[in-house]
């Protein structure tokens, strides 16, 4: 027994002495939580004294940096036995989840169960990071006899910032705004915060929309992260409007029909321990509302689609709330009150959930054994046809479905299924190279929710889109089938091999790959031409846009020309055709007027106050990240006093254009464009020089009904349904068929066809004295919610255009045909606008 005694004296001594030095976070900043704003280097430098200072209790990981070069952790914290024994954790973990390679039997009976917290994924609304280090302090804290018992069964990761660049930018900016005393008034400075925020990450990406799509290196680095540990909760958290309270889990409908009936119902089990703490202390919540279960790359919804219980917690405080903001109630709220109810969320979800460990971790054992006995959802295959032209958006898909952890293979024989391209149910035959997504898989639920051609709204009042079925947002010819088709084989990536040539290449025009080894060719001076016109030489086919590289003109590129471009193609992973001479088989010759030279455009994308950060943010990403092609931000308060001679190509992202309605601007803008200048516009710009009168017009509703005819009870509604009826009239996100004039260098690279995301009621009248490219003819909607009233306008018009103006010309997008960054299939058009419209 003495020994006992002696044995456990020295282990509290031990643990005593290699935690003497632990600060809480005031005791380490030297300030209270909340009373400012911390600066993210101070929140690492508080992670890493905690890390020091608890190193049995927890492990700190980076696992990344942001654009802008700051770190990305992840901390784990948990009882001294299950930080020795983490990786054993994990693999256990991924065994549960049926996606441990060594397929070994998983132990569940003694698994801790693992919860997530991810804070400050907006950057302005900074209150969770400050909560995070509360949060850490009351895990790793010696005298903490609750977390202590808690952590026996559970392990604890804490992001406790996914968006640096963000956070940053806010608190920076609001440090040098403040005073000596903050001012609570809405109306000052310190609350009107410029623009393009803090929000966004560096490239004005919203991260909280990226979780699926993967398209900015912070998601990226945190999925992989993810992936590797599965956890069975995770919480996100937000801030919402300074006059809004606390909101927590359960979610608003609509859920998504797989989310299992445990799932929601431990939402409530979470939400009612919540509720518990906020009553105790006289804080007012909300739950079941405005915040819903469905567009799947949320900081929610991805994880319940990968079988977590995962959950959006919002404080109300926001992007406006400073240090304190009085409310419409004429309550002051503060970051310590922000910061303590984020603090006090986190506890408790850890708290319900380490009591309810054991059945946290056999409801997802079962969620997952589910997945690959059953498979989710109404289909059980879907099978993509591996057609030569579409290799580049293939292989845009895979990566995709790689970063997700996606199963896929190689299939064969035949069935029958949904062609979303016709929308009917048709047979079809599976060959040998063809693409099989099985939904007999570990992330079936995920697979389902991304490839499903129509997903069901059980309410049409949503959050965000209704529609992005990947097979149109990446414009691949695909067969939904209610079969299992088996894969007989794994999908082999190829890689384009270009040999050497004397004469010239070809290049076919397939997507952005070629786009962006076109514009690393035109950067290093090499000239390029276009086919106006298909043709065929040496038995190959080429299609309108092909890309032809020749000697002529490219003497002083010289013995190293044809070394270079096949360097650049193959870094592009671009196919090269090698040619012997000018003339075609079929079609015109490479001396033809119906072949292009193609320049280097110089481009200006807008920016700026009144501009859409996230819009021209996507279109800045994808020059400089993805095609890695120069573009010059310009300010658009900045526009008079910009060189116009400079200016071959300027980008209208989604905005509010003020120089439109000034005469002598106009004219300037116009003078321009009449002297071989070219104009993108995109979305709501559309608008703006359709009110211009420049040439574009908006299709109206269509002639009013003879007031005899109409209801007189119309304008008799039901206050109750008001929001219900506002959704009468609008779509929040839905995919239309777009009948593409494929002959216009606009859509150069599709085929008859283009799947758009409409968001709007903005439709187009038929260009008389222009080129309606893409237009929406009758019945074409095919997917997501749309509103009664605006689903018959939305029928006979225009979306995307081409008017010629003097030597330059206007291109109209009305859509956002690259929303998000990750509807890969409108890439190649914003290309085309740029490098082939007005050449």
């Amino acid at each position: 027994m003495l020994k006992k005694m002696q044995a456990l004296l020295l282990l509290l001594l031990f643990f005593v002495a290699t935690n003497a030095q632990l600060k809480s976070p005031e005791e380490f900043l030297g300030y209270k939580i909340g009373s400012r704003y911390t600066p993210y280097w101070k929140i690492v430098n508080y992670f890493n004294h905690v890390a020091a200072n608890s190193t049995t209790v927890m492990k700190l990981q980076p696992y990344g940096e942001t654009y802008e070069g700051r770190p990305l952790l992840l901390s784990f914290i948990s009882t001294v036995e299950n930080i020795r024994n983490l990786e054993q954790i994990r693999l256990n973990n991924l065994r549960l989840a049926n996606l441990a390679k060594d397929k070994a039997a998983p132990q569940e009976e003694t698994a801790p169960v693992i919860v997530w917290l991810s804070y400050n994924v907006h950057g302005n609304e900074p209150s969770s990071s400050e909560a995070a280090m509360l949060t850490l302090y009351a895990l790793t804290d010696p005298s903490n006899t609750k977390t202590k018992e808690w952590l026996k069964n559970t392990v604890v990761i804490i992001d406790p910032c996914i968006n640096p660049d963000g956070r940053d930018r806010y608190v920076n900016w609001f440090n040098s705004a403040v005073g000596k005393k903050m001012n609570p008034q809405l109306m000052t400075r310190e609350h009107r915060e410029p623009w393009p925020q803090g929000r966004t990450n560096h490239y004005t990406f919203d991260l909280n929309r990226d979780w699926a799509w993967q398209t900015q290196i912070e998601s990226q680095q945190r999925i992989k992260m993810y992936s590797q540990w599965m956890p069975q909760v995770h919480v996100d958290y937000h801030e919402q409007g300074v006059n809004e309270p606390y909101y927590f889990a359960p979610a608003a409908e609509p859920f998504h029909e797989v989310i299992t009936p445990w799932q929601r119902e431990f939402q409530m089990t979470i939400g009612k321990n919540n509720a518990k703490y906020f009553d105790q202390n006289n804080w007012l919540y909300f739950t079941r509302e405005v915040f819903d279960l469905f567009y799947p790359s949320y900081g929610d919804t991805y994880p319940v689609y990968n079988g977590s219980i995962g959950m959006t917690y919002e404080q109300g405080g926001g992007p406006a709330g400073g240090l304190g903001a009085i409310n419409d109630e004429g309550d002051t709220l503060t970051l310590v009150d922000r910061a303590t109810h984020h603090f006090t969320t986190s506890m408790s979800t850890i708290e319900i959930s380490s009591i309810n460990a054991n059945r946290l971790i056999k409801e997802f054992r079962k969620y997952f054994n589910t997945a690959v006995s059953a498979g989710f959802g109404e289909y059980k295959s879907y099978v993509i046809k591996n057609q030569p032209q579409d290799a580049q958006r293939i292989g845009q898909l895979l990566e995709l479905l790689d970063k997700n952890g996606i199963e896929y293979n190689r299939g064969s024989g035949s069935s029958k299924g949904y062609n979303y391209i016709t929308g009917k149910e048709e047979s079809f035959t599976v060959s040998g190279n063809d693409i099989v997504v099985s939904a007999y898989q570990p992330r079936s639920a995920l697979v389902n929710v991304l490839f499903e051609p129509r997903s069901k709204l059980s309410d049409s009042v949503t959050y965000d889109i209704t529609a992005w079925s990947l097979p149109y947002v990446y414009g691949l010819t695909t067969y939904a089938s209610k079969d299992k088709i088996a894969g007989n084989g794994s999908v082999v990536k190829t890689k384009a091999a270009n040999k050497e040539t004397e004469y010239g290449y070809v290049m076919p025009w397939l997507g952005t790959n070629s786009a962006k080894a076109a514009g690393q060719l035109l950067q290093k001076g090499i000239l390029l031409r276009y086919a106006e016109e298909s043709f065929e030489i040496n038995g190959n086919k080429f299609d309108r846009g092909s890309i032809i590289i020749l000697k002529t003109a490219n003497k002083r590129s010289g013995s190293n020309l044809f070394a270079t471009v096949r360097e650049v193609a193959d870094a592009c992973n671009v196919q090269l055709f090698p040619v012997t001479g000018g003339m075609v088989d079929k079609g015109f010759d490479f001396g033809s007027d119906k072949v292009h030279p193609l320049k280097a455009p110089r481009i200006v994308l807008v920016t700026g106050d009144a501009i859409g950060a996230t819009a021209s943010g996507s279109i800045w990403h994808f020059f400089d990240q993805e095609l890695e092609y120069p573009i010059s931000q310009v300010l658009v308060t900045d526009l008079e006093r910009m060189n116009w001679n400079n200016v071959d190509v300027l980008i209208m992202p989604d905005g509010n254009y003020r120089f439109l309605s000034s005469k002598e601007d106009m004219e300037r803008f116009k003078s321009w464009v009449n002297n071989g200048g070219r104009v993108v516009a995109m979305e709501n710009a559309v608008a703006q020089l359709a009110k211009a009168e420049w040439g574009i017009k908006v299709k109206k509703d269509g002639e009013e009904k003879d007031s005899k005819d109409s209801d007189s009870y119309a304008a008799l509604k039901i206050y109750e349904e008001r929001e219900r009826d506002a959704v009468s009239s609008v779509t929040p996100g839905s995919i239309w068929k777009v009948n593409l004039d494929n002959t216009h260098p606009l859509a150069f690279g599709y085929p008859d066809h283009f799947f758009t995301l409409k968001q709007d009621d903005n439709i187009y009248e038929f260009m008389k004295d222009g080129w309606n490219v893409g237009v929406i003819k009758k019945e074409n909607q095919v997917a997501g919610f749309v509103g009664s009233t605006l689903q018959s306008k939305l029928k006979d018009g225009v979306l995307f255009a081409v008017q010629s103006m003097g030597r330059g010309s206007v291109t109209y997008l009305a859509d956002n045909i690259m929303f998000r960054s990750f509807w890969e299939n409108g890439k190649l058009m914003l290309c085309n606008a740029v490098f082939l419209v007005g050449q």
